[in-house]
């Protein structure tokens, strides 16, 4: 490891009565990617501030390639190369690719008019830099999330970057757009340029790290290998460990409610890359928690989807029975008369209202019931909202929040509430904790839990195989849209992955 370019020592920051930063060493070498874990309040946000000269510290020095430096504004930081993209990225959706990479040092002609042909030149080169093969001439509001991330890398190389510091990269995007993110970061780091990934995703850490600093309360709780358990990662993160994040299992198990025997979804319209569930047999319970498991692409999401009719317009055939009786799926209506709800694993697109406030997002559901007669009841819907954000710790508790300003875990938890005050018999769930911190999810998996032990039956997909483990009572393996296998809590992480490889071949 080449000697650090930035150096941060004994930082420590206050914020009225609320110290958040207890003298805090960090490092950060050139060509290295050094990704900080932290739960919600750790204090990564107020480290970034300070390094992005967003915030000054109280105490503590920190020093740009062994000089001194006390950034007062972003314009400081940006000038000597730090680079910061925040989760909502900083782009104008109404303005083209290379009008964005330029904004605010627009190149001029001799005669001051916009230098256009140039800038489209070098937004090219620019975007190849970046990994990206997108015509600069595009609006940026035509992009999906994944190439918008992108075009803000690009941004960021525009700049000359020489630290990039990148929070929550991957979080709205998909497993291919990230994919593609973490080949992008790769080249950067080959370059020289130092990255600080702040990530809530421990499986991704593996896979993108050069080392890993852990945050909690303020301070540094330590360094770990990159290749370290997860259990490990969160014994820091939390101060537990990871097995206790999982509320017991279920005792007694109810009547069926959804029972899928030999089905098939016939979509209507073909769609690349879209894997259609071929043979799918399953059974979720009353009080029951069944897993998905399998790998990209084995049709995990699209067996949700198609099963809430959510994106996905068709008909099953086989064997369909909600709560015991034959029923014909294929549109939302029809499965939330089924007594469905669905939590999609795109919560920021699909699942919420991003400019709304939190009561407006919780109450779409049950506007039959705040609208008596076709009129808004103002009192109606304040008895809802209340409930719903006592009841699933939503935080600020303040209906008129709007939900852009939430965290990622108090997001997901609105998610949940819109979705559960219908009062749904079986509750379909994609990715539930993607993008959340250790601490919300140990709440979702409290929440689930209570749900399940209510009657409520759950079917929930995740790449997360610790997840499935610690959460599920049964655990259902698909590849190729296939269910190829059954199995009972107990499970070995070796066995799903065999399986959801197609190693093993169902008895």
């Amino acid at each position: 490891m080449s000697l650090p370019i930035l150096v941060l020592s004994g930082i420590e920051k206050r914020f009225g009565g609320v110290q958040a930063l207890r003298g805090v060493d960090f490092t950060l070498s050139a060509g290295e990617i050094h990704v900080l874990l932290g739960e919600n309040g750790a204090g990564k946000s107020t480290l970034m501030s300070i390094i992005s000269g967003a915030a000054q510290p109280d105490h503590g020095a920190m020093s740009l390639d062994g000089a001194p430096v006390n950034f007062q504004t972003p314009r400081d930081a940006h000038a000597a190369g730090i680079v910061m993209i925040p989760q909502e990225l900083d782009l104008v959706p109404g303005l083209d690719i290379a009008a964005n990479l330029f904004l605010g040092h627009e190149q001029l002609t001799g005669i001051r008019t916009l230098a256009r042909s140039r800038m489209m030149r070098e937004a090219h080169e620019l975007l190849r830099r970046a990994g990206v093969s997108l015509d600069p001439a595009l609006l940026v509001s035509s992009l999906r999330m994944g190439e918008r991330q992108l075009v803000a890398i690009a941004k960021a190389l525009a700049a000359e970057a020489r630290i990039l510091i990148l929070d929550e990269p991957t979080a709205a995007l998909s497993a291919t757009e990230a994919e593609y993110l973490f080949g992008t970061v790769r080249e950067l780091r080959a370059r020289g340029v130092g990255i600080i990934y702040i990530s809530h995703r421990l499986e991704e850490v593996p896979r993108i790290a050069d080392r890993v600093t852990v945050m909690r309360d303020g301070g540094v709780v330590g360094e770990a290998a990159p290749d370290a358990p997860q259990a490990e990662l969160v014994r820091m993160l939390v101060g537990k460990d990871f097995k206790d994040l999982f509320p017991p299992r279920a005792g007694l198990l109810g009547e069926p409610i959804l029972n899928l025997v030999h089905a098939r979804f016939v979509p209507l319209v073909d769609r690349a890359g879209w894997q259609a569930p071929q043979d799918v047999s399953l059974t979720v319970h009353e009080g029951e928690i069944v897993g998905l498991s399998g790998l990209m692409g084995a049709g995990r999401t699209e067996l949700l989807s198609a099963l809430y009719g959510f994106e996905a317009r068709g008909r099953w055939v086989g064997r369909v029975e909600i709560g015991g009786r034959p029923v014909k799926l294929g549109s939302v209506a029809t499965a939330r008369r089924a007594g469905m709800a669905y939590v999609t694993d795109d919560r920021r697109g699909t699942g919420l209202v991003l400019g709304q406030s939190v009561a407006r997002n919780i109450v779409m559901s049950t506007l039959p019931r705040v609208t008596p007669w076709g009129l808004a009841s103002a009192s109606r819907e304040q008895a809802e909202v209340s409930a719903a954000l006592s009841r699933f710790d939503v935080r600020p508790r303040v209906p008129s929040t709007r939900v852009v300003n939430l965290s990622g875990g108090n997001q997901q938890k609105v998610v949940f509430a819109k979705e559960l005050l219908s009062g749904p018999h079986l509750l379909l769930l994609d990715e539930p904790t993607r993008g959340v911190d250790v601490g919300a999810k140990a709440e979702i998996y409290r929440q689930l839990r209570d749900l399940a032990s209510a009657g409520l039956g759950v079917l929930v997909a995740s790449s997360e195989l610790p997840e499935l483990l610690g959460l599920c009572d049964r655990i259902i393996v698909m590849h190729g849209g296939i269910t190829v296998a059954s199995f009972d809590a107990g499970v070995s992480e070796e066995t799903l992955r065999r399986y959801s490889l197609g190693e093993v071949q169902a008895a």
